[in-house]
């Protein structure tokens, strides 16, 4: 009896993690300003950012095209163009996706929700703007902010520096 009840206890415990559903997990981001429909983000976007930036995907591990870049520039959001992270913020983290340790703007360009999905505590990162799924944000950098960005390449554009000037 007493191991139904701790299999029991521990079932509830962990299925109720992995139980969080993407219409529960909606009422956790915030507003934003900039309202687009279903259908008209599947136009603008790749299917494959689509997946990423509004149905909260991610890229497999070191297939991002940023993992591993270095130009001097400025990140901006794929689905809106709001400046998120500069190069100077970005550092190799070996961990198979683009890291950075802070954003442009300190705070404001860059959301942070809670994250229970796959039986998982995270925090999600989003955009501000447009709310696009970024990826998530972790307290383990090796940087001054201890902060590790670590964000989907598909969920992003790269404005290099030379480009950024010409502005």
């Amino acid at each position: 009896m007493k191991n139904q009840i701790l299999t029991s206890l521990l079932l509830f415990s962990f299925g109720g993690a992995s139980c969080q559903t993407p219409s529960n997990k909606q009422n956790l981001t915030m507003e934003t300003h900039f309202n687009k429909t279903d259908e008209e983000w599947k136009k603008t976007l790749t299917p494959e950012q689509y997946n990423i930036l509004r149905k909260k995907g991610t890229e497999y591990p070191n297939t991002g095209k940023y993992n591993h870049f270095s130009k001097k520039g400025v990140y901006t959001c794929a689905g809106c163009g709001t400046e998120l992270f500069t190069s100077n913020q970005k550092f190799d983290s070996h961990c198979g996706w683009a890291s950075f340790d802070n954003n442009i703007a300190g705070s404001d360009r860059v959301k942070q929700i809670p994250d229970f999905s796959h039986g998982m505590i995270r925090t999600e990162i989003v955009c501000a703007k447009c709310g696009g799924h970024l990826g998530h944000i972790f307290d383990d950098g090796p940087t001054a902010t201890g902060q590790r960005y670590c964000v989907n390449s598909l969920s992003l554009n790269f404005i290099a520096a030379e480009e950024n000037k010409a502005k």
